[in-house]
Order: structure tokens, then sequence, then C-alpha cells
């Protein structure tokens, strides 16, 4: 799902905020939650997930198409955990009907 699909899909379960709002909306939340990552605060949305940033500190690496080695400087990164519920709701989710195709015999015909 890109930007757009979720402003989307927004906008056809509140019908009563326009399309332009909700994109207000979804822009607002979008930019909160950088906000906070960049002053270093952590993300909780129960249910969901977290976002926090971790710290990667600098070390030496290689480059590997010469294999000389590169200086990586230390970085933020953000970083999220999915929760348990979401977990359980991904891996207990029907399987859809391209997962089923993939999964059939060369030459075995479908029930």
């Amino acid at each position: 799902m890109t930007k757009s699909g979720l402003i989307e899909e927004v906008a056809k379960r509140t019908p009563h905020i326009s399309k332009k709002d909700t994109e207000v909306v979804v822009n607002t939340i979008f930019d909160a939650m950088i906000e906070a990552l960049r002053s270093g605060d952590r993300i909780e949305i129960r249910g969901f997930g977290s976002f926090q940033v971790k710290i990667r500190e600098a070390r030496d690496g290689r480059n590997p198409k010469t294999g000389e080695p590169v200086h990586i400087s230390a970085k933020r990164t953000p970083f999220f955990k999915v929760g348990k519920e979401l977990k359980e709701m991904v891996d207990g989710a029907p399987r859809s009907d391209a997962s089923e195709e993939d999964e059939r015999v060369p030459g075995q015909a479908s029930a």
C-alpha cells in the first residue's frame, strides 16, 4: 500500500470528510511521527507496533566491488518493531489465491 492508497482507503471509510482533508490528516500524522523520531521519542501504537531511533556506531567496512576499506560514519536510523496483535492478525490471515497457485504441483489440476 502506498501513501496515496492509504489516503484513498481513509477517504472511503470517512465519507463525511473530504479527500483533501483526509490527505491533510494523513500528512499531519506522518509529520508528527517524523518530528517525534527526530527528537528521540519512541512512538507506540497499541496493537500495531512501535517505532524508535537506533544509533548505529561508526565502523569500518569494505567496498564490495573493489574490496577497499571504507569508513562508515555513525548514524541514527528508524526501527519498527511489530506488535503482538498485528503479528497474530497477519499470521492468521487467509491465504490469497495467488499464493495457493504457487504451491500447486506442476501438471496437477486444481480442485
